[in-house]
């Protein structure tokens, strides 16, 4: 059997040779430059935003603007004059400033020289008594959260590079997202770039919680929920895969939920 060997030109070498290196660079392009993945990191963890305003979107909330810059709700309703229930309207622009409060100056004391007689028959000053039964804000207890999902811990919180400020749960297509305790949907829909279809919890005046990349929703803003209700189901809004992105925040702050869940 005889082998026929051919030869190539020079030309022709030289153009499989540009082809090769035009097919390495669309490939290296492509594999450093992920949209998903950039949206996902980028902007579902931004900075503490301080200064500058926000033009009200159709379908935000107070709560939804406050969880984008990683504010407080209540220090912007207080900033810019929004009372309870926190009602805010489209083209509205809430300052997103921190409100520098006037230093107040001791008073000086009144010096006086003439003595004070006291009159047998005054009665004595009665002094304030706290209610006892004033109602306190209770935090929830670590025993009073459960967990939203089934599935395994894919990405844990952490504040170092690659930051995560929450727990990504990894699961199928259309299983149960749960409330992880009771409280009010506060916001539900996919306005926050970077979280797909979100849900937020208010759970008491300090914590929040919220559940991200969601298929479902099942509740609607002003809801209230319990404890191991299904809200939503597990999706890859916003993502490249299934799982739920759940946060807890204190006070605005995120914090590790594996601190407040219980053990399994």
């Amino acid at each position: 059997m005889k082998i026929t060997q051919i030869n190539m030109s020079d030309c022709s070498k030289k153009i499989l040779f540009l082809l090769f290196l035009l097919t390495a660079c669309l490939l290296v392009t492509g594999c450093s430059h992920d949209p998903a993945r950039v949206t996902v990191t980028d902007l579902r963890s931004p900075p503490r935003v301080t200064s500058g305003q926000h033009v009200v979107q159709q379908g935000e909330t107070l709560y939804s603007i406050a969880w984008l810059y990683n504010r407080d709700f209540r220090e912007l309703a207080d900033n810019n004059k929004v009372r309870h229930p926190y009602t805010i309207y489209p083209g509205q622009k809430i300052s997103l400033s921190m409100r520098q409060r006037p230093a107040v100056r001791p008073a000086k004391p009144v010096v006086n020289n003439q003595k004070t007689v006291a009159s047998k028959k005054s009665k004595p000053v009665k002094k304030y008594t706290a209610n006892k039964s004033a109602k306190k804000t209770i935090s929830l207890s670590v025993s009073g959260w459960q967990w939203p999902a089934d599935g395994k811990i894919i990405s844990s919180y952490s504040l170092k590079m690659p930051v995560n400020k929450g727990i990504d749960i990894g699961g199928k297509l259309g299983e149960p997202v749960k409330a992880s305790a009771s409280g009010e949907v506060v916001y539900a829909g996919s306005d926050l770039s970077g979280y797909g279809r979100l849900i937020i919890l208010k759970h008491n005046s300090s914590y929040l919680s919220a559940y991200a990349h969601n298929k479902d929703l099942f509740v609607n803003e002003g809801d209230a929920v319990k404890a191991g209700q299904k809200i939503a189901e597990i999706g890859s809004t916003g993502t490249t895969e299934p799982k739920l992105h759940f946060q807890i925040r204190r006070d605005g702050k995120p914090v590790d939920p594996m601190g407040y869940l219980p053990g399994r």
